[in-house]
């Protein structure tokens, strides 16, 4: 029996992520997940492709989504009294979606700068926020394209033995990112090959592989580059017709609801 193992919550774009024992589900994803982002003063986003100290920030949210702390080693954390609407920024996203997002002050912005050792400012996504690349994704926040990305540690395990294979150090679940780790399934990948499943009282569907970039040889803790695994060894296996490596697949939801640790994957 499959079951989930994990469930990750990632309050700020390209920031360290937030352990759930308790996921509500939206048709944009988990409540809260990459409702925040740090862009360029032009709006441009950024992300750890870019900067990648952007991982050692660490973000907290309230239950209310009242209040942001912003933390990172040998940094003062910084309280950030969220705006829910205000002063607006027009942002951009991999140069195919713009659209307005709500600046959130001075102060956040002084401190990621300072850190990032490049101008930034934090945004959250407005009450009026529409977006999406198509039907087929469904509608997001400032996620790359899908609600959600899943992973398994089945697959993850067969990744690290090649890894290992070849002399070099296995990698871990948090360079990949993910919303949803699922343990279980004795076949690795076998997250590919599933459409239509159930977790919890969610329904979710398959998208396409989630095709990976550099961000998974940024060492989290650190925010350092750490490559060239694991995209090294994947490319040995694991490359996609239309391009690039792939690992875990991408997710939108066709009903919200909750998940927690613990309930099984059923595929339909």
């Amino acid at each position: 029996m499959a079951t989930v193992s994990q469930l990750m919550l990632y309050p700020v774009k390209g920031c360290a992520g937030t352990p759930l024992t308790h996921a509500r589900v939206l048709p944009t994803g988990v409540l809260h997940d990459r409702t925040f982002m740090f862009v360029r003063p032009d709006g441009l986003f950024r992300s750890q492709r870019s900067t990648s100290k952007l991982a050692v920030v660490r973000p907290e949210l309230t239950t209310e989504a009242d209040k942001l702390t912003l933390s990172a080693p040998d940094h003062e954390s910084v309280i950030v009294n969220v705006r829910p609407d205000g002063p607006r920024l027009t942002v951009g996203i991999h140069g195919v979606w713009d659209g307005e997002a709500v600046d959130q002050g001075d102060e956040p912005a002084d401190w990621a700068s300072t850190l990032l050792g490049e101008p930034v400012r934090l945004v959250r996504v407005a009450p009026d926020h529409r977006r999406a690349v198509d039907d087929r994704h469904g509608d997001i926040t400032f996620t790359d394209s899908t609600p959600l990305h899943l992973t398994s540690q089945s697959s993850l395990d067969d990744l690290n033995a090649r890894i290992l294979a070849r002399g070099a150090k296995p990698v871990p679940m948090a360079r990949f990112r993910p919303n949803i780790v699922v343990t279980g399934w004795e076949a690795p990948y076998t997250e590919d090959g599933i459409r239509e499943f159930t977790i919890g009282s969610t329904r979710l569907r398959w998208v396409k592989p989630d095709v990976r970039c550099k961000v998974t040889m940024v060492d989290q803790p650190t925010g350092t580059s750490a490559g060239p695994e694991p995209l090294r060894t994947l490319a040995d296996y694991r490359r996609e017709p239309e391009g690039g490596v792939s690992f875990g697949i991408k997710v939108a939801v066709t009903t919200p609801g909750e998940i927690n640790p613990g309930d099984e994957v059923v595929v339909h």
